[in-house]
Formats: structure tokens, sequence, C-alpha cells
């Protein structure tokens, strides 16, 4: 336990004297508190839909009548009502160009933002210097065009069209009492946090391996085993990694939920489908990653420790990450159907369990005794990868040369049995 301490106490320090790794962590944790306090101190009611206490009035001073976009129009049909046509356009100017060659220059020009040709009841043209992607003028002048010809055909026809628009409007009024779990409303969080503990996973084991190849390519394992034993280097590293990657992750993601609930009535909560996450799910999350880390941390630094070369150790984890990122695509896939066969079998694999445990219990039904079985299967897990991934730490620490294949490895330890 004495030299587990000693290598856990030294690699935590590698971590935690990291410029790059607290700076990193600082600097995103700091980017999202900012993020997420912007609505405070700027006005965003055009994209929350809240103004800001105070600021809506000076907004509206501030705003200039000439700065409102202008779009023409020329009606060669006599349908377009002006009136109406303004309302369906609250946040523009609207005036009927001489004709359409005047329409057009004055678009060329960019003097007037847009322009319409109405050439028929039903048809009409749409002029535009730059398109870009948010134009919806087409779209609302379309919706306008059809209001004209039913107006004009009820009149013809001495129909009532608000009689008959009350009819097909009728407001019908629903009320949903949902007595379990709103899967739409919480799919975005879940999504967010299996992308979260996949990162965590990939990085870190990424960086478990680096660390232990780098000791073996410097010589420095032969001086390391002498005076600690290899279990202790392996469960040291991993124990660190977890260390280090749950205080950054625990930062950064902590950052931004809690500044999210402080400023959820500024952003008027519209980014509650990310982060406005229950406290059960966050535990699970924290405790099924946690889990799912240490599992494939401990084979990362047995993947490690079977190359001599940091440049081979891409080649040795392959399989790992192969495994992996199926994991991740069916976690994700299988988020549309949290109560089907699959993701309830994935529930339980250890290799899947970090995501889709909590991905149920937020989503679906699932009993207790489910999410506990689940969590014994993983802490099991663990402690036969940590087993295993120190027999192949040991086996690999002084073998050099080529990189060893992992069922090479696994029949080496069988005859050393």
């Amino acid at each position: 336990m004495k030299r587990f301490l000693i290598v856990l106490r030294y690699e935590l320090r590698e971590y935690f004297s990291s410029k790059v790794f607290m700076v990193l962590t600082a600097v995103l944790a700091l980017a999202g508190i900012i993020l997420l306090f912007l609505p405070r101190f700027v006005d965003m009611s055009g994209f929350t839909g809240v103004n800001v206490i105070g600021k809506a009035d000076e907004a509206q001073e501030e705003t200039d009548p000439g700065e409102r976009p202008l779009l023409l129009y020329v009606d060669q049909t006599g349908i377009v009502q002006p009136e109406i046509l303004q309302q369906m356009f609250p946040d523009a100017d609207l005036q009927e160009a001489a004709d359409a060659q005047a329409l057009i220059d004055s678009v060329e020009a960019q003097e007037a933002q847009a322009g319409f040709l109405v050439t028929g009841e039903t048809a009409c043209e749409y002029y535009v210097y730059n398109k870009s992607m948010t134009d919806s003028n087409s779209a609302v002048f379309e919706q306008a065009m059809k209001m004209f010809y039913r107006m004009e055909y009820c009149r013809q026809q001495g129909w009532d069209l608000a009689e008959i628009t009350a009819m097909y409007d009728v407001p019908v009024t629903v009320t949903e009492q949902i007595l379990n779990k709103d899967s739409g409303s919480n799919y975005w969080y879940c999504y967010v946090l299996v992308i979260v503990v996949f990162m965590l996973i990939a990085y870190y084991g990424q960086m478990i391996a680096v660390s232990v190849t780098n000791e073996k390519s410097n010589r420095a394992i032969e001086v390391l085993v002498t005076s600690t034993s290899p279990n202790s280097l392996l469960f040291g590293k991993v124990i660190a990694g977890a260390i280090g990657g749950v205080f950054q992750m625990g930062v950064i993601l902590g950052a931004a939920l809690i500044s999210y609930q402080l400023n959820r009535e500024q952003w008027g909560g519209m980014l509650d489908m990310f982060l406005h996450v229950p406290g059960d799910v966050l535990l699970a999350f924290a405790l099924f990653g946690l889990g799912g880390y240490l599992f494939y941390a401990f084979l990362f630094g047995a993947m490690g420790a079977l190359v001599s070369k940091t440049e081979d150790v891409s080649k040795s984890v392959s399989g790992l990450m192969v495994v992996i990122m199926a994991v991740y695509f069916f976690s994700l896939l299988q988020l549309m159907d949290v109560d089907g066969p699959i993701i309830k079998v994935l529930s339980f694999l250890p290799v899947s369990s970090y995501s889709t445990m909590f991905a149920r219990m937020a989503m679906g039904s699932v009993a207790l005794w489910e999410v506990a079985l689940s969590f014994l299967i993983l802490v099991a897990s663990i402690i036969g990868t940590g087993m295993l991934g120190a027999k192949l730490y040991r086996m690999g620490t002084l073998r050099y040369g080529n990189p060893i294949k992992i069922g090479t490895a696994l029949k080496d330890l069988r005859k050393s049995e």
C-alpha cells in the first residue's frame, strides 16, 4: 500500500503541476461560466426571448427605425393587401416598387434587402442579392400569398373567411400528465453525457498508455520496478488518471451546470434539454462513468506495457478503441428506444453499462435492482480487469522489441500459471 501511495502521489503531482492541464481546465470552465452569464449583461432577447431587466426600454430607445430592412414588392395581379403583408413582416419596412425593373435595380444596388414580384394569384418571384442561411423571407411571403388567395376566393364565393378559419383552427386544450419520464425532454442531456464519458475514457486512457510506454522507451521502468511493484505502478497510474480526469471534467461540467442554474430564468429555460440534469441521473453518471473509466483504464495501461515505442501505442490500443467506438455509437443509436431489448442487454455489460444505464434511468423505466446488479457487475469487472491488467503490465514491462500481441500475451500468461 505504501508503494502504491507513493506512485499515486507522484502521478497526481504530475497532473496538477502541469500548466497545460490546469490552464486548460480553468479556461474551459471560465469560458462556460462567461457564456452562460451573458444574458445578465448582454441583451440576447432576440435569441432567448427574455429581456434583461432594465434593458428592454433602453434597447427600444436605441433602435433606429431607419435600420429596419427594406422589402419591396410589385403586385401585377392586385391580390396583395399591404396592411396584412406588413403584419407578416413586423420587423421590416414594406414598400411597393414602381415596376419589376425598379425592384431588381434596388436589390442589386443593395438599397433594399429583397423584393417580391407577384406574377399570378399563386405565383411570385423572389429577388435577393445575397441569400443567408437564415433567410426566411420567401417562406413568409409564400404564407402571405396563400392567405391572399383564400381571401379572394372566399370573397368571390360569398363565404365568410373568418368563420371558415375559426372552424379549421379551433383551439384544442391538451394537458399532458407524464407519470414517469419525459424521454423527449431528457434525450439531449443524455446524448451530451454519453459523449462526455466517451471523451473521458478515450482521452485519459490514451494518456495512461502513452505514460507507460514512455517509461519503457526511456528505460525508466527498469529503475521503477526495482523500487516498487508493477501492480503498484499500474494501479497508481490508473487511480491518479481517474482522479485527474474526474477533477477536470467535474470542474468544467460543474461550472456549466451551476452557471446555468443561476441564469436559467435569463435563458428562459431554453437550455434545459442540455443542462437541467436531475440529481439522480448525475449521480448515476458519476458512478457508472467512473466505473467505466477504471474498467478501460486498466486495459489501456496493460496495452501500453506491451509496446516499447510511443509510436506503437496507437496500434496496441486499436482493438480497445474499436470496442469503445462501437459501444459509443450503439449507445447513441439506442437512446431512441431506451426500453428496448438491445439497450437493456448493453446496460448490464461492463463494456457498455457506463453509458447505457444512466441513459435508461433518465429516459426509461428501470428497477432499482437492475441498477444495483449492473453496478455490481461493473465493480466485479473492474476488479477482474485490474488483476488481468496488472498481470499483463508485469509481463510486458521488461520485454522490449516488437509490440507484443494481446493473444500472445494471454497465452504466455496461461503458460506461466
